[in-house]
């Protein structure tokens, strides 16, 4: 897979390393768009099959994306419509439980914290032993070790929202299934750009943002519910989610049947008549690239980048946990992030500041060059991540390797070494072979 930048409308000059923020438009969904906006002038050739047609375009190529039939696949407004839509049909067990992540996305937190209090569960926050280094095994190990018989409900994302680390949703599924604990998944931040089964992986409820990952406008969302959910309770009582909708001459005739499976969840107004014709483009085209395709492109974007990175002594995930399109970097205490904003602006580099952590991500609409122009401002910004302590001599050479406690181990040479430490700071010295620095 080569770069697609050519499908978009980026700035040329802008390196936008921040997909997990916001994705931007594809040129043909932007069209698309445009055409839809376009016929709204003369609402007379919007005939009754435009409201119904395209959406189940949609349902249907969600479902090939995450194997599931397009019955099992609703429209839905936002993660937490959906979360909602699917915890009101779930009874937790008695003196039960529900497992969510440290750190999780708010609207999961919260949806859950909400059902633990009706249903009378306790609310269950598995994180880390520790917060550095490598962490996504022994994460998941923990998230196992937590799901027994007294489990009602296990929600999680597939890719952690803050630094991309990935769960073993096999793995938890499985369990979740042996205890008869319900399995519910946001894929938001890699469903598009990971390949996903809800099958295999036993997911009972998969919730999805459409504007990251998928390509797709702000304010539509897709789940995939499994067949338990089938004669469930929707928020609300839409006339589109009735099986007489197509027929607007026989809607006062009140039809009580829903439409098949998740076809009672939609949100009202599913059409979307303005937004859909950018979802259906963007996943249209997500499907010809193919998810597998996307994330190993993103892989040969980053490599680079993590080497170095690797070689200053920055550790980065296990292999079986990391994201190649969505990543972090763990920012030490010492750094000013307003300093850093600025230098990345000034630069044209957007990425984001979550917590702790630089995140970046990346897609196929980026580029070798994105990812240079991130290390060399990186480069930059060390010369000054230091704590000042005491003097350096400033007529001392230095031409080696330096070690600062609580920092990474950086090859450089002499001139460069006097340029970033300016004043006091705190280093250990020992003279070594031909009176170079270690």
């Amino acid at each position: 897979m080569e770069c697609q930048k050519a499908l978009f409308q980026l700035d040329p000059d802008v390196h936008y390393l921040n997909c997990a923020y916001q994705a931007p438009l594809l040129r043909a969904a932007e069209a698309a768009c445009i055409e839809a906006l376009v016929r709204a002038r003369n609402p007379f050739r919007i005939e009754a099959k435009d409201f119904f047609e395209e959406t189940e375009i949609v349902r249907a190529l969600f479902g090939r994306l995450v194997n599931a039939d397009p019955p099992n696949i609703a429209l839905i407004p936002s993660t937490s419509y959906g979360l909602a839509s699917v915890l009101n049909n779930i009874a937790g067990k008695s003196k039960g439980k529900a497992i969510i992540l440290k750190d999780e996305f708010p609207s999961a937190y919260f949806s859950l914290e909400r059902w633990c209090k009706e249903q009378e569960n306790q609310l269950l926050i598995v994180g880390p032993e520790s917060n550095s280094g490598r962490i996504g095994k022994q994460w998941n190990q923990r998230i196992l070790e937590q799901i027994d018989d007294r489990t009602s409900v296990v929600l999680l994302s597939s890719a952690h929202w803050m630094n991309g680390l990935r769960f073993d949703l096999k793995a938890i599924g499985q369990r979740c299934r042996e205890v008869g604990a319900k399995f519910l998944v946001d894929g938001t931040q890699s469903v598009g750009v990971l390949p996903i089964d809800v099958q295999d992986l036993h997911i009972d409820a998969l919730i999805c943002a459409t504007y990251k990952w998928l390509l797709g406008p702000y304010s539509i969302g897709l789940a995939c519910f499994s067949d338990e959910f089938e004669h469930g309770i929707p928020l609300e009582e839409t006339w589109m989610n009735r099986t007489n909708s197509l027929n607007f001459s026989d809607l006062a005739n009140y039809d009580p049947q829903y439409k098949p499976k998740a076809g009672r969840y939609n949100v009202g107004e599913t059409s979307h008549l303005l937004l859909m014709p950018i979802l259906r483009l963007a996943l249209e085209q997500i499907e010809a690239w193919g998810p597998g395709n996307i994330q190993q492109y993103c892989r040969s974007l980053v490599s680079p980048l993590i080497g170095y990175l690797e070689g200053l002594g920055v550790v980065f995930e296990d292999p079986s946990c990391f994201s190649h399109h969505l990543f972090s970097l763990s920012l030490p205490p010492q750094i000013d992030r307003e300093r850093l904003r600025n230098e990345l602006i000034e630069n044209r580099i957007y990425t984001s500041l979550r917590g702790e952590h630089l995140r970046v991500s990346v897609h196929a609409f980026n580029d070798r060059g994105d990812l240079e122009k991130l290390r060399e401002v990186i480069e930059t910004l060390m010369r000054g991540w230091i704590q000042p302590r005491t003097s350096l001599p400033t007529e001392l050479f230095l031409d080696g390797v330096v070690v600062c406690p609580g920092r990474h181990k950086i090859g450089i040479d002499g001139q460069r070494l006097l340029g970033m430490f300016k004043g006091p700071f705190q280093l250990s010295l020992a003279i070594v072979d031909g009176g170079k620095v270690g």
